[in-house]
C-alpha cells in the first residue's frame, strides 16, 4: 500500500476526531503514559502546518506534531501515533524523521526534544541524533509540563519535582548548532 507522508494542512481537519480516539485507544492498549490531546489543539497544529500526517489512500495511518517552547529555544516533536494496521512497517520512523526536519526548518535555532516511555521511539530519536538527558536540560516552560497532566504518570513526575518520571527525556542539537559543529570538524581535518 502506498503511504503519503506530508505536512498537514487544513484539508486534513477531518482526521482530528479520529486522532483523539486513537490517542485514547493507544494509551489503553499499551498501558503506558500517553498525554491525551484535545481536538482544538490538534486542529491548531494542522491549521498552522506544524504537524506531519501519513495517509494510505485517504485513510489515516499516522501523525505527529511540533510545538515550540521557551520563546523558540526548544521545539518538541510530540504525539507520534501510528494506526495499528500500519505498525511494524517503519512508518513511525518515517513520520518522526519528517517531523524532526519540519521542527528544524521552522525553528533552526531551537533544540529539538521529546519525552517518551516507548523504547521504539527512543531508538528512532537516537537515530535522528537525540541523546538521553535529564529533565533539567529540557524546556522549563510551565505550559509544556502542564501538558503532562492527562498522563497517568503525572503524579510520579510531580512527586519527583519534575526531575524524573517513567518517561525518558531526549534532546537533539538545533540545526544551527549542528551546522556549526560540522564546520568546526571540517576545519580541523
Amino acid at each position: 500500500m502506498n503511504i503519503e507522508i506530508t505536512v498537514a494542512n487544513p484539508a486534513h481537519s477531518r482526521y482530528v476526531q479520529e486522532l483523539c480516539r486513537l490517542y485514547i485507544e493507544s494509551a489503553k492498549e499499551r498501558g503506558i503514559g500517553i498525554a491525551l490531546r484535545k481536538a482544538e489543539y490538534l486542529q491548531e497544529k494542522i491549521d498552522k502546518r506544524m504537524a506531519i500526517i501519513a495517509l494510505a489512500e485517504n485513510k489515516l495511518a499516522g501523525f505527529c506534531y511540533i510545538e515550540s517552547w521557551s520563546h523558540g529555544r526548544y521545539v518538541a516533536n510530540s504525539g507520534l501515533i501510528v494506526v495499528s494496521d500500519f505498525r511494524k512497517q517503519g512508518l513511525a520512523k518515517a513520520i518522526k524523521k519528517q517531523a524532526f526536519q519540519l521542527a528544524r526548518n521552522r525553528f533552526p535555532d531551537a533544540r529539538v526534544f521529546g519525552i517518551t516511555t516507548s523504547l521504539a521511539v527512543m531508538r528512532i530519536n537516537s537515530d535522528l541524533g537525540y541523546r538521553p538527558v535529564t529533565f533539567s536540560e529540557l524546556t522549563q516552560d510551565e505550559t509544556f509540563w502542564n501538558g503532562c497532566r492527562s498522563c497517568p504518570n503525572y503524579e510520579i513526575l510531580q512527586r519527583n519535582k519534575r526531575k524524573l518520571c517513567l518517561c525518558t527525556g531526549m534532546l537533539a542539537p538545533s540545526k544551527v548548532e549542528e551546522e556549526v559543529s560540522k564546520m568546526k570538524k571540517e576545519n580541523h581535518v
